[in-house]
């Protein structure tokens, strides 16, 4: 256990640390350009929020509703959801339903699901193989992926889940981008049918990542389960109100997959200009390769912009969405001058040659 313990009890790093950015570059430009997470820089408007949102506890009907809402949208019934003050507070009682014994988390991947597999008391190992999962008493899989956008079909998601139900073991699938996926991908309106947990996030696609807002969904009894962890009054009553209207509001989620796609193309041409090679992604962020990876995130962090190291991947850099015209400019700049000192040096990296645009 001392490896996985070891995993759980450690801080990992994350995207959006503002703080630390301006500690490592205390000269860069503000503000900051915080493009090291996955979350949507076109947040949903927030509806008007009355005083007594702020001012009394939130009632049980304001909950009710948004976990119907919430389980419309995901295509489950009201009483397959779990709400919670986000996704992160679920992952140790939805990994607690599970016996202790092996956890294998298809990888590479958002790294909190093996830090708090283990503090739950799971023996942790991720795998690259799906396959690799058949035999674990807890598997666990990101679709689509962090932070490379893989993809794992609903087809062999729910046979996995079957092979769970026969055998014992709990299959859970973060659905965190889901929204951004392709159509058919979610597993969700199938919790029903086996041991099959889904988590989705609100934060990311809808822009409101500190209104901490996610949800669980699960068979009935699973969910009753995961929602006596949480008592009476598990989200404040602005995160109830608004997660209530961006979730009912299917046009705006419509209109919004096709800004984000548009967005994502332009990211293509500003990342593919600067010799860089993309290696995934969502349409919420990319995932590229690069030899220059630490030497261009430092030139980038310089210009105040931040975006996504990866300590395990070091030739890798995630970059979220640029939030306005004046984001993406600097950014441009930003690549173009770091390809030209780069082709200007004796050291230049290979991909990276390119002239800087006019």
């Amino acid at each position: 256990m001392g490896l996985a313990r070891d995993i759980g009890l450690a801080r990992l790093p994350h995207g959006g640390d503002l703080a630390a950015a301006r500690r490592q570059f205390p000269d860069a430009p503000e503000p900051l350009i915080d493009l090291s997470t996955g979350i949507n820089p076109h947040p949903y408007p927030l509806p008007p929020l009355t005083p007594d949102l702020f001012t009394r506890l939130p009632e049980p009907e304001a909950l009710e509703r948004l976990a119907a809402t919430a389980a419309r949208a995901c295509g489950a019934s009201a009483d397959q959801v779990v709400v919670a003050p986000g996704t992160q507070s679920l992952l140790a009682p939805v990994f607690s339903v599970a016996a202790l014994g092996r956890a294998a988390i298809l990888g590479p991947t958002y790294a909190e699901h093996a830090r708090v597999a283990a503090l739950v008391g799971h023996r942790v190992e991720e795998v690259r193989a799906f396959d690799a999962l058949t035999g674990a008493d807890l598997a666990i899989v990101v679709n689509p992926n962090n932070p490379d956008g893989r993809l794992t079909s609903r087809l062999a998601l729910l046979a996995l889940a079957e092979v769970k139900r026969r055998r014992g073991g709990l299959v859970v699938v973060d659905e965190a981008f889901a929204e951004v996926g392709p159509p058919g991908l979610s597993v969700a309106p199938e919790v029903g049918r086996g041991d099959l947990v889904v988590l989705r996030s609100f934060g990311k696609f809808y822009g409101l990542a500190g209104l901490r807002l996610g949800f669980a969904l699960a068979a009935a009894p699973v969910a009753a389960r995961l929602r006596a962890t949480f008592g009476p009054w598990p989200v404040a009553g602005p995160a109830l109100a608004a997660g209530e209207a961006a979730l009912a509001d299917a046009a705006w989620a419509k209109t919004m997959r096709e800004v984000l796609a548009r967005d994502a193309a332009r990211l293509d041409g500003l990342l593919t200009g600067a010799g860089l090679e993309i290696a995934g992604g969502t349409s919420l962020f990319r995932l590229v390769h690069t030899p220059a990876a630490a030497a261009l995130a430092d030139h980038l962090g310089r210009a105040g912009i931040v975006v996504r190291r990866f300590a395990e991947a070091p030739t890798s850099l995630r970059f979220g969405l640029p939030a306005d015209e004046a984001a993406w400019q600097r950014l441009a700049a930003a690549l173009d001058a770091f390809v030209a000192v780069e082709a200007s040096s004796a050291s230049s990296w290979p991909g990276l040659s390119r002239p800087p645009r006019s």
